[in-house]
């Protein structure tokens, strides 16, 4: 079955805006955000807390997720078309993230990722391969201090 031209980027992050970047298997140097497609029948939120959890082995409703309500539309590289219907060549990535009270150990999920790092917010958007995943880092500061303190609780 093809996969849905519908993703999520989640930017997991401490309060002291440190990020987490995990290293694509496929492409080594090629560093990250959790992201992953949306399957059939699952809201965008299901999506970004099963993606958390299969890549990183978090337990995503251990801490607060924001739904950004903002969403990139970009060309699917031509290496990972195959992965979609024939006619598709875009697709559409919805924006979460995850505050964590402070850095974590990580399982990743080997057949996706090699490595995981974390490193402050301005050092990781200069380092992630994706300009959707650098923009939203860099948007990362000014998202934080817009939330009051009750969505940076679990939910």
């Amino acid at each position: 079955m093809y996969k849905l031209p519908v993703s999520v980027l989640v930017v997991i992050h401490t309060l002291d805006l440190d990020v987490l970047l995990l290293e694509r298997t496929g492409h080594p140097g090629y560093w990250q955000s959790v992201t992953g497609s949306q399957h059939h029948g699952e809201s965008l939120r299901q999506t970004a807390l099963r993606e958390i959890r299969e890549e990183t082995g978090l337990n995503p409703c251990d801490y607060p997720l924001s739904d950004w309500e903002i969403e990139y539309r970009y060309e699917i590289f031509k290496e990972w078309r195959w992965r979609y219907a024939p006619d598709i060549t875009h697709n559409t990535e919805h924006v979460f993230s995850l505050c964590l009270p402070e850095k974590e150990a990580i399982t990743i999920a080997p057949e996706e990722h090699l490595n995981y790092l974390w490193l402050p917010w301005r050092k990781a958007a200069d380092k992630v391969f994706s300009w959707s995943n650098a923009e939203t880092i860099r948007n990362l500061p000014q998202h934080l201090s817009e939330m009051d303190e009750f969505s940076l609780l679990p939910t």
